[in-house]
């Protein structure tokens, strides 16, 4: 049995933060910053929403926000 309840929106999303920085690869200035789960694992990345260009890229909570019981004692 799953503990998680079922999501009750038809799309999930993620917030993505505003970050005040220019893209070096197009010069777009929306870039943000959220988390992305790729090759190897969750990470926390900053990129172009332009042309998708990463800026910065490190690794986020393995299990992403999932906290196992007994971890945090």
């Amino acid at each position: 049995m799953h503990t998680f309840p079922r999501p009750r929106s038809e799309r999930l999303s993620v917030e993505r933060v505003t970050v005040d920085a220019s893209c070096p690869e197009c010069g777009g200035s929306d870039i943000r910053s959220y988390r992305a789960l790729s090759e190897g694992g969750w990470w926390q990345v900053v990129k172009c929403q332009d042309c998708l260009a990463s800026l910065e890229r490190t690794p986020a909570p393995a299990l992403g926000s999932f906290v196992p019981l007994g971890t945090t004692v």
